[in-house]
């Protein structure tokens, strides 16, 4: 998520290698992160398209920055990652959104990624989300 966050505001400046070897702590920890924000790179725009449809009223550039890299990081484990449990992915972006976001940013990924959510991975009859 902080990759994500740099990367949005350091523009064509940001190294996502010296980012990675900085801020990694260890091997296994980079290569997971390297994954996920060469995802979240390549198909920006298409996460970006998602968070629009669900997110009402706003305009995807106007979020704040770490909502912004939140939301994208969550959208990408949503649609690209069925290794991830959804709920997991939900729960994991809350967590980013209290710790670094805004007073209302918990709520507002929640709520985004909660249509978006429903919308890919639809819970099955019982209730149960499907896998």
């Amino acid at each position: 998520m902080q990759a994500l966050y740099q990367r949005d505001l350091c523009g064509e400046d940001f190294s996502a290698e010296s980012f990675l070897s900085e801020s990694a702590k260890n091997e296994e920890t980079r290569v997971h992160a390297e994954k996920l924000l060469t995802g979240c790179i390549e198909r920006q725009d298409e996460l970006d398209a998602r968070i629009a449809e669900s997110a009402e009223h706003w305009d995807v550039k106007r979020m704040a920055a770490v909502d912004r890299a939140i939301l994208r990081l969550g959208v990408y484990e949503l649609l690209y990652r069925p290794d991830v449990p959804p709920k997991v992915a939900l729960d994991e972006a809350i967590r980013l959104a209290k710790k670094y976001g805004g007073a209302e940013s918990s709520a507002f990924v929640n709520g985004i990624l909660d249509r978006i959510m429903k919308q890919v991975r639809p819970p099955d009859v019982s209730g149960k989300e499907s896998p």
